[in-house]
């Protein structure tokens, strides 16, 4: 029906009741759970599948987008389904078979189904009452994944139980992986040995000293806060180019991703925001100043307030102390954004084995951003933090 990966054969051909999917980055591994997932539908009748994740905003960039992309991709696939809902996220099969893709606010609210199969997608987003929950209800087979940066409740009473089978994969067992992927995974060495643990081997990890903790999630930013600077990194090839918005409100900072993307020439930056935003060409803009060219050029395509982020021998580390003087509240769409917060750590002396006051070059696209709106338009706090205030929407971190 489509190509596929090992991963996908040992996974298809697993008889337990809960596969556990333990991987590094881009080993294949939701990719191929899907695959298997569209295979069993195809092969039986009125079953559903549920693929449950931390939130909406996370489905969709990841999960959900690839199984659009094995759908859209076999011709095969496409005969055998009826329709994809679209507004719900479900796809229904002519043989009477369901996928959807899901989110719970609680417990509670993982009560209400039951399914055949059940697909628990970064599971470490998802807690533990609520896991429970779905695979109470689940009849047939329950197929986990996830990072393994630290330990969580999957290692803590799932792995070992009877009924249960660990995969654990990396980028070596995708064999559709292009090669400079596979170099920048493996330049992690260089960087970070736990996180080349981590993403590269798969290996369990345990990521300390993260440069930034004073962050946590919300809904949107308030309809009040004073807008300060959108932060610009660029990339292209290997990295992406992206753009974090940046907001003031009593003493806190509120930040919204606006870009993520590879392979954007400034033409199509300038289109993605302007799409994004038809004001984007009014709104200061902060970008790495180490591409003049790109924001000579962006300037020429009507960014008129467009500035190099200052530089110094001393620009991250002062960026990154002017950060942590505020609460940082973080969008849920800004998937990328949180991401890079949870593995952006401290370089770790391989000699004495401690953190150092350096940070690892990597998992920083949409932090570097955030840091020059810093340094270019806050410097010192504008105000002092006021710590009684109204908080807008709900921290649902899970």
């Amino acid at each position: 029906m489509f190509k596929s990966s090992r991963l996908f054969v040992d996974n298809y051909h697993s008889a337990a009741d809960t596969v556990v999917n333990q991987g590094g980055t881009s080993s294949g591994k939701t990719y191929s759970i899907l695959q298997v997932l569209f295979t069993k539908l195809s092969e039986l009748k009125r079953k559903v599948c549920t693929v449950a994740g931390q939130d909406i905003p996370n489905l969709k960039a990841g999960a959900l987008r690839d199984a659009l992309d094995i759908y859209n991709n076999s011709p095969e696939l496409q005969s055998l389904i009826k329709s994809y809902n679209k507004s719900e996220r479900i796809f229904e099969f002519h043989n009477g078979c369901v996928m959807e893709f899901k989110s719970y606010e609680d417990s509670q609210d993982a009560k209400s189904g039951k399914r055949d199969f059940l697909f628990v997608n970064e599971a470490q987003g998802v807690v533990k009452p609520i896991y429970d929950e779905l695979e109470l209800r689940t009849k047939e087979q329950v197929f986990i994944d996830y990072n393994p940066n630290a330990e969580f409740y999957v290692h803590e009473s799932i792995i070992g139980r009877p009924g249960v089978e660990l995969l654990i994969s990396d980028h070596r067992h995708n064999p559709f992986l292009m090669e400079k992927q596979r170099a920048k995974i493996e330049g992690l060495k260089q960087k970070d040995l736990e996180l080349w643990k981590v993403y590269a081997r798969g290996m369990t990890g345990k990521i300390e000293g993260l440069v930034l903790r004073n962050w946590t999630v919300v809904e949107a930013v308030p309809p009040l806060a004073k807008f300060i600077g959108r932060g610009m990194d660029f990339g292209f090839t290997n990295d992406p180019t992206t753009a974090i918005d940046v907001y003031l409100q009593q003493g806190e900072l509120w930040l919204d991703e606006v870009l993520y993307a590879e392979g954007l020439t400034n033409p199509d930056i300038h289109q993605r925001l302007l799409a994004e935003d038809p004001a984007a060409t009014l709104k200061r803009l902060v970008a790495d100043s180490a591409e003049p060219k790109s924001i000579e050029e962006l300037r020429r395509l009507g960014f008129r307030l467009i500035e190099g982020a200052l530089k110094g021998p001393d620009s991250v580390s002062n960026g990154l102390d002017i950060l942590k003087r505020y609460p940082l509240n973080v969008t849920r769409r800004s998937i990328n954004l949180r991401k890079e917060l949870s593995n952006y750590k401290y370089r770790v002396d391989r000699l004495t084995g401690k953190p150092t006051n350096e940070p690892v070059d990597a998992f920083n696209h949409c932090i570097d951003p955030v840091r020059y709106v810093a340094l270019n338009c806050i410097g010192k706090p504008v105000a002092a933090p006021i710590t009684v205030h109204q908080s807008f929407g709900p921290s649902r971190r899970r």
